[in-house]
């Protein structure tokens, strides 16, 4: 959380963002539940995070960015369709003054879903 206060759900969360940044954070909430309706949402390492089968995805708003935490595999599975963003081992940076990816979201989020099921 940006101000240091410790927050216990996602609405907790999302809340203490600007309202353009709420708004994308509400959007990438609705991709994953969307895709993985069975995931259990709670907040771990401070951020969003989700679990099905074992960790699904986290994501967090910065000042300039959103992080997006596919673990390692789910980065390296889309290097090509994430070539224009700045990544590392199990992140990548979603810029917020440039549209989100969300249907990219969606597919990471499902092959994420279909990783942890195996």
């Amino acid at each position: 959380m940006k101000d240091g206060r410790e927050v216990h759900t996602v609405d907790e969360y999302i809340s203490g963002f600007p309202k353009e940044v709420q708004e994308i954070l509400q959007n990438i909430r609705q991709v994953i539940k969307e895709t993985v309706p069975g995931a259990e949402e709670k907040i771990s390492y401070r951020m969003p995070a989700y679990y099905y089968k074992g960790v699904l995805v986290y994501f967090a708003a910065y000042e300039k960015h959103i992080g997006f935490y596919p673990i390692p595999s789910g980065v390296l599975a889309f290097r090509d369709k994430l070539a224009g963003y700045k990544k590392a081992k199990g992140s990548v940076q979603f810029p917020i003054n440039k549209p989100i990816p969300y249907e990219l979201i969606r597919e990471i989020v499902r092959f994420r879903a279909e990783e942890n099921q195996k």
